[in-house]
C-alpha cells in the first residue's frame, strides 16, 4: 500500500531533486489531503521549456512553458481493482521552477517542494478555479509545505 513515485528526467535536464525527495513530498501531499492508504503510482518527468511548452500548448491551449502540469491517471480493468489505478502523471518544467524560485524570492528547494504538492492535489482532486477553491487548496499546500519545513509559498496572505 501506498504511493510509489516514479521519477522521469528528460535529456540533458540536470540539477533536479531526487527520487527520494519527490517521494517525500507527494506523500505528504497525500497524507494531508488524507490519502495516504491509497495504492497508487505517480510519475513526475521532469523537463525542459520546449517539452513543458509543447505540452501545455497541446492540452491547455497556452504557448508557453509552465511550472507544472498535472494528468490524472485512468481507472484499469472494471471491477474493485478499477479504482487502483495510477494517481497520474505531473510534468515539472525545471528551468521555469528554477527562475520562478529565484524571482520570488524563495530557495528552489522549497519552489520545487511547491509543485510537486500543488500537482499531487490537482491530482487529487484540488483546484483552483474560484477564489474559495483557491482558497481551500493553497491552504493545504501552505500546512503541507509547513510539514516539510517550508515557509508559506503564498507569503503573508
Amino acid at each position: 500500500m501506498g504511493l510509489t513515485v516514479v521519477r522521469q528526467v528528460a535529456g540533458g535536464v540536470s540539477g533536479v531533486p531526487d527520487s527520494r525527495l519527490l517521494s517525500r513530498w507527494a506523500e505528504a501531499a497525500t497524507a494531508r489531503a488524507g490519502r495516504e492508504a491509497e495504492s497508487r503510482e505517480l510519475t513526475v518527468r521532469i523537463v525542459d521549456e520546449a517539452e513543458s511548452r509543447e505540452l501545455n500548448r497541446h492540452w491547455r491551449g497556452k504557448d508557453r512553458p509552465t511550472n507544472v502540469l498535472a494528468f490524472p491517471g485512468a481507472p484499469v480493468g472494471e471491477g474493485p481493482a478499477a479504482s487502483e489505478f495510477p494517481l497520474g502523471d505531473l510534468v515539472v518544467c525545471a528551468p521555469v521552477v528554477v527562475r520562478e524560485a529565484a524571482e520570488q524570492g524563495k530557495t528552489t528547494a522549497s519552489h520545487w517542494c511547491h509543485m510537486v504538492v500543488h500537482g499531487t492535489l490537482h491530482l487529487l482532486g484540488y483546484d483552483h478555479q474560484t477564489a474559495s477553491e483557491a482558497a481551500r487548496m493553497e491552504d493545504l499546500e501552505a500546512a503541507v509545505l509547513a510539514d516539510l519545513g517550508f515557509p508559506d509559498p503564498y507569503g503573508d496572505r
